[in-house]
């Protein structure tokens, strides 16, 4: 069984994830796939610095993710640039993990841009982790200490939540706090779980 999990950013999906986790399920992290392939001496990483310049490296030559993430989220084209780097290639790292070990255990995708960038066509069935806008910036602020603009566009740079959840097969509401969080994931799971049996 594979599962697609994506909700907002600051929406409480890595914390759901984690949830998953201790439920036994498989998780693979999209972002930290990402920073794999874009560490220092990666080929995606030369593939940015040749298109961004030299000024997104740090001085130990690793990317500096904020310098980034100012010129991307203010900037449509230099975006999708961005994504014509580095999507492709983490699409085919999770299948490769994907087929690894989808006979072992349940398999949870974990990313932000599933339904952008096609990860929910892998998926038996996708998750949607909904949480109200001002506690979406309430959690960004207290976390990054970017200011009230910063973090809506970084929140209206990915697909309303609203066409998420159309999509979704599930949605979760965290609006509550993490316990409640857990109850409802452990619910979903076992849920699922038992009706994946049954079909069997």
């Amino acid at each position: 069984m594979i599962l697609g999990l994506t909700g907002s950013i600051g929406s409480g999906k890595t914390q759901a994830a984690k949830f998953f986790k201790e439920l036994g399920a498989y998780i693979i992290d999209a972002d930290k796939i990402s920073r794999k392939l874009t560490a220092k001496g990666q080929d995606s990483l030369k593939e940015i610095a040749e298109i961004f310049g030299q000024d997104i490296l740090t001085s130990k030559g690793s990317l500096n993710r904020k310098k980034l993430g100012k010129i991307i989220f203010n900037n449509t084209k230099a975006k999708k640039a961005l994504e014509n780097i580095i999507h492709d290639k983490i699409i085919a790292e999770i299948r490769r993990i994907s087929a690894q070990q989808c006979r072992k255990s349940d398999i949870i995708i974990d990313a932000p841009l599933l339904f952008e960038i096609g990860l929910d066509k892998i998926c038996d069935k996708t998750i949607v982790i909904w949480t109200p806008l001002s506690e979406q910036i309430k959690r960004l602020y207290k976390r990054s200490k970017l200011t009230r603009p910063q973090i809506e566009t970084r929140i209206n740079s990915q697909m309303p939540i609203a066409q998420k959840m159309q999509k979704a097969d599930f949605v979760i509401d965290n609006s509550k706090n993490k316990i409640r969080l857990k109850q409802k994931v452990k619910a979903l799971y076992s849920r699922y779980l038992i009706n994946s049996i049954l079909k069997k």
